[in-house]
């Protein structure tokens, strides 16, 4: 496991001609060939990411099965409407088709400091207020997140994954730690 900082990509090695200039978790470390990250985090995330070299391992957690838990600061203060919305499910695009989202766990003002997440401006206050939110889904559709808030009118600025089952955010930025999956009831 390893906390993905912003501006790198999920990916260990370039396959890609079109994102040659893009950074790379491989360029961070020394990972085994065959290494891969389970789930993705796009460029601009960052948080928990897990790493294995096992294809059944990674499918099980991407599952419904295992929950997954951001922190996620969104534009402006959110209301009660809003987290209602987002804990009953909400309609976005997915491949350019509707979708609504499976119901999921929302409420505002996580407890930021049992996480080591790093101060960083988004932006100033000049330009209005913001919220911090808990989302806990057991789906990942492609920037599922970030849709989900902008359809209740909060759109992301910031977006931390926290938790993958019961497996925590809880190294350094940048180090990587080993998980025993047979020792974690996922």
């Amino acid at each position: 496991m390893l906390h993905k900082p912003h501006g790198y990509l999920s990916q260990l090695i370039n396959n890609q001609n079109k994102r040659r200039n893009k950074k790379l978790l491989g360029e961070l470390y020394g990972f085994p060939d065959g290494t891969m990250a389970i789930g993705r985090l796009d460029e601009t995330s960052e948080g928990l990411l897990l790493l294995t070299t096992d294809g059944k391992v990674s499918e099980y957690i991407r599952s419904s099965k295992v929950e997954k838990e951001y922190y996620v600061l969104v534009d402006g203060i959110v209301g009660a409407d809003a987290i209602k919305q987002l804990q009953q499910g909400v309609a976005i695009s997915v491949n350019g088709k509707p979708y609504t989202t499976k119901p999921c766990v929302a409420y505002m003002n996580p407890v930021l400091d049992q996480y080591p997440i790093c101060e960083r401006n988004v932006r100033d206050a000049r330009h209005g207020p913001t919220s911090w939110l808990s989302i806990t889904i057991t789906e990942g559709k492609f920037r599922q997140v970030r849709k989900m808030t902008a359809v209740v009118g909060f759109p992301t600025l910031r977006l931390i994954r926290v938790r993958i089952g019961t497996i925590h955010l809880k190294t350094e930025v940048g180090t990587v730690q080993e998980v025993n999956y047979d020792m974690i009831k996922l």
